[in-house]
């Protein structure tokens, strides 16, 4: 029964994504492409970020290419509970929108399995420094570790999985 709810949750991600972005997204879209990021320095960023798309085969998608950023800043996974539980933190932290809340809402009420780890990813969101409003793309040349220690502390990457 979780796998069906998982696949109704993929198919809701999926689906509402085109018309959140083409309704409510005005800004450009970065016009950066994966084999660019992972040209970058290693230590890099925008590095990182080419590598969590590189490993997942997915491209960046025009007008939420920050969505990729906080994946690859936070360390979660794309496994549907990840993607809820990123969700989470990014409330925590002070991120608001309705997509986010449409996120969070179902994906508590179609899997609560996972309510401990939303709660774990809300309880770290809301003790790290904030994060969600950064202009993503002018970062890429920064050192993630440098950029992940800005924002979290050691024991949270800990508990992200993060170095």
């Amino acid at each position: 029964m979780k796998n069906v709810r998982k696949k109704l949750i993929e198919w809701l991600f999926k689906h509402s994504q085109r018309v959140y972005t083409n309704l409510f997204k005005k800004h450009n879209p970065w016009e950066i492409y994966k084999e660019e990021l992972l040209a970058y320095p290693k230590v890099s960023f925008g590095r990182h970020l080419g590598e969590f798309l590189e490993k997942n085969n997915f491209e960046l998608i025009a007008k939420v290419e920050r969505h990729d950023a906080y994946h690859t800043l936070t360390g979660y996974g794309t496994k549907v509970e990840d993607e809820i539980a990123l969700q989470c933190l990014c409330y925590g932290n002070g991120k608001r929108s309705l997509y986010l809340y449409g996120a969070v809402i179902l994906g508590i009420i179609i899997l609560p399995d996972y309510y401990q780890y939303y709660l774990r990813s809300y309880a770290i969101g809301k003790k790290a420094n904030p994060f969600h409003h950064y202009d993503y793309k002018q970062l890429l040349k920064v050192n993630i570790q440098d950029f992940r220690q800005s924002i979290f502390t050691k024991a949270q990457c800990y508990a992200l999985n993060i170095k």
